[in-house]
């Protein structure tokens, strides 16, 4: 006869019994039924209270992000020097593009850690702050740069640029 086919395998055993169920089964000594919903509930509240605690950890990470970034820019503003040419210019704005679209997505970043246990406002206020003093060093550059207009004939092209106040040279008289 072949291999698997109308023989019975004499070794296999049925582990599962039809005629008994598990409520005939008691309960071992020691043992109560309601123990386990209120070691459930304990756990359920402790995972709760940590999953809160996480989530109020992780917003004040993402509102301290922005710092990084300040820094970061900081140096490479340094690095760019004072002169307008092309690389000092695109530094520049991107420190004042960066903060920008980081303030207009603040409800975005905030939205994972959404929960009425955990309060957002505080994060939040030190997000929109830092992200406010990376778009000031941003306007700082930019003054330094000379590429803010901040006198009077910048505005009105009729008026004459401002007098030099002083003159320095090599010693001999520039008048």
């Amino acid at each position: 006869m072949e291999k698997g086919k109308g023989l019975a395998r004499r070794w296999a055993v049925e582990l599962h019994d039809a005629s008994s169920s598990s409520a005939a089964v008691p309960d071992p000594p020691g043992f109560t039924r309601s123990a386990p919903d209120a070691d459930d509930a304990a756990g359920a509240r402790q995972r709760k209270d940590s999953e809160t605690a996480w989530k109020a950890q992780k917003a004040w990470e993402v509102a301290q992000a922005p710092f990084k970034n300040l820094m970061m820019m900081g140096f490479m503003m340094w690095m760019a020097g004072s002169t307008v040419h092309l690389f000092s210019i695109g530094i520049t704005f991107s420190a004042l593009w960066q903060p920008l679209s980081a303030l207009r997505s603040v409800g975005k970043v905030f939205e994972p850690f959404k929960d009425p246990r955990v309060d957002t406002v505080a994060p939040k206020l030190l997000f929109i702050a830092l992200n406010l003093a990376a778009m000031g060093l941003g306007v700082w550059k930019l003054n330094t740069l000379g590429l803010l207009p901040t006198n009077p004939s910048d505005w009105v092209s009729s008026l004459a640029p401002a007098r030099e106040v002083e003159y320095a040279g090599g010693g001999i008289p520039l008048n």
